[in-house]
């Protein structure tokens, strides 16, 4: 059973010059989970102002997602090497002045400055690495098990991400865990740069061809997303008040944890399996178990039960993450795919910094357990979207664009 499930991962990797791109991705990308908190501990620190330290915060990630789908587009137009360089730089340039801005006291302005510029020069590394991972697998069954086991890196990655930080920030020191970021971050974009043989080529873009968000399934899928982001910023701060009404708020990293870890679970299963379902198929019906999953803990009033029910709950989100990239890698063409491809991060990431903005709110007004109903009423709008829009994402069966 175990090599059932490992087998296909296996060959995956046998491929020459995967290893490279899926490593210096993996590590480039780690930071992402680390900026906002680790600028909430560090200039919350240094000011003593939760309020500027969030704000600040939310400058960051809003910057991001505004500006993830232009530098996939440039990526698309002049080859992600040529791109990923500058962009690095300026962003490593950009969080030093923002740890120079909050340890010399300048103006309040010089933080939401080079803040915004942090948001705005960090690249979409996953959209990138999965574009890689289309031009090589695109039309075959492997490509599945790609996007599946990136799925579940992104998932360790938001799991591990914030307890080191959090770590380096308290026990090291409040600059430690940005710099660690920082490093990461230049490590692996510039070790991604260098590995061209396995980035896309470069391909013409016929005049008129657009932007991938006027593609009708890729906007439908960015407004699924929209919604299912909000489900997942809201329950990461709703379950953090659920743990301290109940005197636990030191389970609360174990409670994220298990919400993760059902879902790097089912990634690696849902991965490994070759379907006969649909795409189209496969994502509408996880959308339905994500609305199912999420239910019950909205009844549990004990945390190990919670622990259990998150758990479950997680279940659906590889199945949606895999299928969603999967549908936009065939629904836009070759010259678009990176930045088709970020348009699906973007949406996410506009989601849950509404999620975490609305959960933060109604928690405060209702309850941590009234307050899951916003995140089971984001999972039904998705599901209801999804399955009305679903005729948009009926894809024919031929090769992959990335490969035309």
């Amino acid at each position: 059973m175990g090599d059932l499930v490992v087998g296909p991962y296996r060959e995956l990797f046998s491929e020459p010059g995967v290893k490279g791109f899926v490593l210096a991705g993996f590590v480039g990308r780690f930071p992402t989970s680390m900026l906002g908190i680790g600028i909430v501990l560090l200039i919350s620190a240094l000011t003593g102002s939760y309020a500027t330290a969030g704000a600040v915060a939310a400058v960051v990630s809003l910057a991001y997602a505004i500006a993830a789908p232009l530098s996939g587009r440039l990526a698309d137009r002049f080859g992600q090497s040529r791109v990923i360089v500058p962009f690095a730089v300026v962003n490593a340039l950009a969080l030093t002045a923002l740890l120079l801005s909050a340890g010399l006291e300048l103006p309040e302005w010089a933080l939401y400055a080079s803040g915004l510029l942090v948001g705005a020069t960090s690249l979409s590394l996953g959209s990138m690495v999965r574009a890689r991972w289309s031009m090589r697998l695109g039309g075959s069954a492997g490509l599945h098990t790609a996007f599946a086991f990136e799925s579940v890196a992104d998932e360790v990655i938001f799991v591990t991400g914030p307890a080191a930080v959090t770590l380096l920030a308290t026990y090291v020191n409040p600059y430690a865990g940005l710099v660690v970021a920082l490093a990461a971050m230049l490590a692996g974009s510039l070790a991604l740069a260098a590995q061209r043989r396995t980035q896309p080529p470069v391909v013409p873009v016929r005049s008129g061809g657009g932007t991938p968000i006027l593609i009708p399934g890729v906007a439908l899928l960015s407004a699924v997303y929209l919604a299912l982001g909000a489900v997942f910023g809201s329950v990461d701060l709703i379950t953090v008040a659920f743990a301290e009404e109940h005197g636990v708020k030191s389970a609360s990293g174990f409670l994220l944890a298990a919400f993760a870890g059902g879902s790097m679970v089912s990634g690696l299963w849902f991965g490994s399996r070759h379907w006969r379902i649909s795409l189209r198929g496969r994502f509408v019906r996880a959308l339905g178990v994500f609305v199912v999953g999420l239910l019950p803990i909205m009844f549990v009033g004990d945390a190990r039960v919670m622990a259990i029910a998150l758990f479950i709950a997680g279940l659906a989100i590889s199945p949606t993450l895999i299928t969603g990239f999967s549908l936009t890698e065939r629904l836009v063409p070759a010259s678009l795919l990176t930045e088709g491809m970020a348009w699906i991060s973007t949406s996410i990431g506009f989601g849950v910094a509404l999620g975490a903005w609305a959960g933060g709110r109604l928690t405060e007004s209702f309850g941590a357990s009234n307050a899951y109903g916003f995140s089971l009423a984001c999972a039904l709008l998705a599901a209801v979207v999804g399955v009305a829009g679903s005729g948009l994402l009926r894809i024919p069966e031929a090769p992959s664009p990335a490969k035309s």
